[in-house]
């Protein structure tokens, strides 16, 4: 079912992880039978006009994410990807809407509940703020929160300095918290232990 905020809002998904820690593709996991990567995307087109799935391998997942989702090729010169900072600057390039919401593939206890909860605090931020994500002990979550697209010049400028890290990126720009009361929304199924803990 379509959302009924009034919102523009583009949805970016990242899937170019190697998955090493878990020792087998992440997105192709299946919860409850569904790809984690096709668990995310179903769920995330409800509430987005539009849906670009960046990675270097669209073969792979073409066979499995809602049709109206866009998979886009992440450009890997090396032929080894780049890092999560670079895919998402190539995604957003796509982006018309004021803001995109920027996903990990693997979150599978984000709920709707929950994210129509963020989005009803979103119309809230001032205009200057660039970015809006939790916060962890050690930094942002730059993988489970919003941007403003206009934020893409500035980013680009950031890589093409030489600069791949989102936290040394979101330091250098306004950020604003979104308060996250449970905690067990960002979980990001990394090695099989993680997926012992999915609700």
């Amino acid at each position: 079912m379509k959302r009924t905020f009034t919102l523009d809002l583009s949805a970016i998904i990242l899937a170019g992880g190697y998955s090493s820690r878990m020792g087998t593709d992440k997105a192709l996991i299946e919860i409850q039978g569904v790809p984690l990567l096709q668990r995310t995307a179903t769920f995330i087109e409800a509430y987005a006009d539009s849906v670009y799935i960046i990675t270097p391998w669209i073969e792979r997942y073409q066979t499995i994410v809602p049709v109206h989702c866009q998979l886009l090729r992440e450009i890997c010169p090396s032929g080894k990807t780049r890092g999560p900072l670079v895919a998402f600057a190539q995604a957003l390039d796509h982006v018309s809407t004021d803001w995109v919401l920027l996903l990990a593939c693997d979150l599978p206890n984000l709920t709707p509940l929950v994210l129509e909860e963020w989005l009803k605090t979103l119309d809230q931020l001032s205009d200057d703020v660039m970015a809006y994500l939790p916060r962890h002990a050690k930094g942002w979550e730059p993988l489970c929160g919003f941007y403003r697209s206009s934020c893409l010049t500035a980013l680009e400028s950031f890589i093409y300095g030489g600069g791949r890290s989102f936290q040394q990126w979101l330091e250098l720009n306004p950020v604003e918290e979104l308060f996250v009361s449970d905690r067990s929304v960002l979980l990001n199924c990394n090695t099989p232990m993680h997926l012992q803990q999915i609700n």
